[in-house]
């Protein structure tokens, strides 16, 4: 649609993103035990943990909500500087934030399926979220096939729709192929105090970090929203190609989070050290294959997000940082949720505190300070995935983890 439709909806799917994580993070904590759970052959208590999650999710995601209905504007007029980016922006996310409640539901439906390490699903369900988004950006943002033309409107209310029709395929492909009941699932059991607390000790770090996570990526552009809209425009392309390369990352990831939990469960720690070393080798071998195709043929992939022919130009360099950037991050998100998938979620909140700082600081003097071209600047994650990857291997050498109990 143009510049400051691109810019605005990067923004508002970074802010909802943002708070998204959160439920996230709190959804991985409820992973982490559904998988010791499973390794202590302990699987009648996996449901109980499972639901408990839902709980404070659904609790969480309409706390969010009624907050931003009440103050998006007043954060959005502190953050933004460009009016036209504001009112797009604010149109987009009043709409996005109440797909909360259904990504929120996907995270607790996706920690268990991690946990019992049954993943098949999340394939098809994110097949079908694609299928139903594609469908409804198509007919919604351009008013085609006699729907309304909505704009960004329209993306951010299929991004919704497609999360809900996520909770339904979730829902039936439980109730056809799992053996619910063998996990106590949709019983729907009284709040347990105790084991919500559990649940909340262990996710609480997890939630912070991967707040701070994507804090920093927010922070990244509102930082390059005042280097002016085609720089913002050219960060949203990227962003779309970065998420595609962070699909297998994130999960081998949260594949090797799971499976370091679960031998920690069975008592078999040693297992550890391969566990980690298989998720990076199958990790980084992904990322190459789709490098390799990205590098062959930046413009017209870069051609799918938009024909004006200055953006595709001015987006090649930065599509290359990012190829660079890509194996970095691969390796270090794996180390990184590993050492979530020991139990020591505090530590591995303190590495993402720290590194956090640093990140926003950097990329601060990068666009804003310096005043460097927008490769250089998103060149700041060479910084962020080397960091995260040393300081978690300096964990996993050096700290005694094998005894962590949950």
């Amino acid at each position: 649609m143009g510049e400051i439709e691109l810019g605005a909806a990067a923004i508002g799917s970074v802010f909802y993103m943002t708070f998204m994580m959160l439920g996230i993070g709190y959804s991985v904590g409820g992973q982490i035990i559904v998988a010791r759970r499973r390794g202590q052959n302990r699987e009648a208590e996996i449901g109980k943990a499972v639901e408990h999650a839902f709980y404070f999710l659904i609790l969480f995601a309409a706390i969010v909500i009624s907050l931003l209905n009440l103050f998006l504007p007043e954060i959005f007029n502190l953050l933004i500087s460009s009016e036209n980016i504001y009112n797009q922006g604010i149109d987009y996310t009043y709409i996005r934030i109440w797909g909360l409640i259904f990504a929120f539901t996907n995270y607790t439906f996706r920690g268990f399926y991690i946990g019992i390490a049954r993943t098949k699903i999340i394939t098809i369900t994110t097949a079908a979220m694609a299928i139903v988004n594609i469908f409804f950006d198509y007919t919604l943002i351009f008013g085609n096939w006699g729907f309304p033309e909505t704009g960004v409107r329209g993306a951010a209310l299929a991004s919704v729709i497609a999360e809900f029709a996520a909770v339904v395929t979730f829902i039936l492909f439980t109730l056809k192929t799992i053996d619910y009941k063998k996990y106590r699932l949709f019983q729907f059991q009284k709040l347990e105090f105790n084991l919500f607390f559990k649940v909340l000790n262990i996710s609480s770090p997890v939630m912070m970090q991967n707040f701070l996570s994507f804090a920093g990526w927010l922070f990244f552009f509102l930082f390059v929203e005042k280097m002016g809209e085609q720089p913002l425009a050219i960060s949203n392309i990227i962003r779309s190609i970065y998420i595609i390369m962070l699909i297998p990352i994130m999960g081998y990831s949260f594949s090797a989070n799971s499976l370091v939990s679960y031998a920690m469960g069975k008592g078999s720690p040693d297992e550890v050290k391969q566990v980690i070393r298989k998720a990076v080798v199958l990790c980084l071998g992904s990322v190459a294959i789709i490098v390799g195709v990205l590098a062959m043929i930046p413009r017209t992939i870069l051609s799918i997000f938009t024909d004006n022919i200055e953006i595709i130009e001015n987006s090649v360099p930065v599509l290359y940082v990012i190829c660079g950037t890509s194996f970095l991050i691969g390796l270090g998100f794996v180390l990184f949720n590993s050492v979530s998938g020991t139990g020591n979620t505090k530590a591995a909140l303190i590495i993402e505190a720290l590194i956090f700082v640093a990140y926003v600081v950097l990329t601060y003097f990068l666009a804003i300070v310096w005043d460097t071209q927008i490769a250089e600047v998103w060149a700041v994650e060479f910084f962020y995935g080397g960091t995260i990857a040393l300081s978690s291997w300096l964990f996993l050498r050096f700290a005694k983890w094998n005894k962590k109990a949950i």
